[in-house]
C-alpha cells in the first residue's frame, strides 16, 4: 500500500493488475486501485475534484480531471475515512499513477491534497524502477 500525508489528510492507495481483463497480445493491461481518503483533523472536508498523471513505461501520459471520485463528492467527517475502488487502463505492462484531491472545507476554501505516486508493474513485463 502506498500512503501520503498532506496536513491533516492521508491518501492511501492499493493497485491490484486484473489478468482476467487484460489482454497483452492486444496492448491492454488493466488495473484496479483501491484508495482511502482519511481526514484526521477537526472540520468536515468534502471532495470535491480529482486530477490524476497517468504513464505508461512507453512514456504515453494520460491526465484526468474531474469532479468528486467515482461520481461522488464525499464528505469526511473528523475521524472519517472514504474508500473506493476505480480502474485504469494501460497500453504497457508498467507503468505509474499518481494525483492530488481538490478537498473544500466548511468555509469554501479549496485545497490539494496529494495522492501518492504509485507503481503499476504487472507480472506480465519486466519490472521499471520509477
Amino acid at each position: 500500500m502506498f500512503e501520503q500525508k498532506t496536513g491533516d489528510v492521508i491518501v492511501r492507495v492499493e493497485p491490484d493488475f486484473l489478468p482476467e481483463q487484460s489482454s497483452p497480445k492486444d496492448d491492454r493491461f488493466i488495473w484496479a486501485y483501491t484508495v482511502e481518503i482519511e481526514n484526521q483533523g477537526d472540520i468536515d472536508l468534502q471532495v470535491v475534484e480529482r486530477f490524476w498523471k497517468i504513464a505508461d513505461s512507453r512514456g504515453q501520459v494520460q491526465e484526468v480531471h474531474g469532479e468528486g471520485v467515482v461520481g461522488e463528492k464525499p464528505v469526511l467527517r473528523p475521524g472519517e475515512t472514504f474508500r473506493y475502488t476505480s480502474g485504469a487502463p494501460l497500453s504497457a505492462p508498467s507503468g505509474m499513477m499518481l494525483g492530488t484531491y481538490s478537498l473544500k472545507a466548511p468555509d469554501g476554501e479549496k485545497f490539494a491534497v496529494d495522492i501518492p505516486a504509485f507503481a503499476l508493474d504487472s507480472p506480465l513485463g519486466s519490472r521499471v524502477i520509477h
